[in-house]
């Protein structure tokens, strides 16, 4: 049991759209009790789309937690048992219009491991075909190309502060510039 927590019971605190949140009663290490806050997320899919001119065609959209538009690659979240990749050619084509004739798998990531369950996979979309945007409807946002060397900076300059696209962004690099 070292470093394991033991669920005691769990109490739904809200069912939501996007989110279900749970209230559990834990046994610890030292066999004393402890609460956690859950938020239960169906998980995400990044994909970073980087074209013939090797720049990555980003999205700016309006983000209301932060109040403020944000610099991201085309995201969202995952049907329950939806698989990753799928998702991710889903959202390329809703939000940037594009096709891809390769995709590569950059990993996962726990974007809030201490009370969140969400797992975000990510994917780079390169030999990229063009057609038609297909946004939700309460969906808006802006493309905008940014050269792989300018956004890598832009990530070590603290100017795009998403998480999933700044790991996104690193690993696509390493992969092109080094073969990885």
């Amino acid at each position: 049991m070292h470093l394991k927590e033991k669920t005691i019971s769990v109490e739904k605190i809200y069912d939501g759209k996007i989110i279900n949140v749970t209230r559990e009663k834990i046994l610890l290490e030292n066999n004393s009790e402890a609460y956690r806050e859950v938020v239960h997320h169906s998980g995400g899919v990044c994909i970073l789309p980087i074209n013939s001119n090797n720049e990555i065609l980003f999205v700016k959209q309006y983000r209301y937690p932060f109040k403020d538009v944000l610099l991201e690659i085309p995201a969202g979240k995952r049907e329950e048992g939806e698989d990753p990749k799928n998702c991710g050619i889903r959202e390329l084509k809703e939000e940037v219009g594009a096709e891809a004739e390769s995709i590569t798998y950059l990993g996962k990531l726990y974007p809030t491991v201490a009370y969140d369950t969400e797992v975000i996979y990510m994917y780079m979309a390169q030999k990229l075909s063009f057609g038609e945007q297909k946004l939700d409807e309460d969906e808006f946002l802006d493309i905008v190309k940014i050269p792989l060397e300018k956004a890598y900076k832009m990530v070590l300059n603290d100017e795009i502060p998403d998480a999933k696209t700044q790991i996104a962004i690193l690993k696509a690099r390493e992969i092109l510039i080094n073969n990885v």
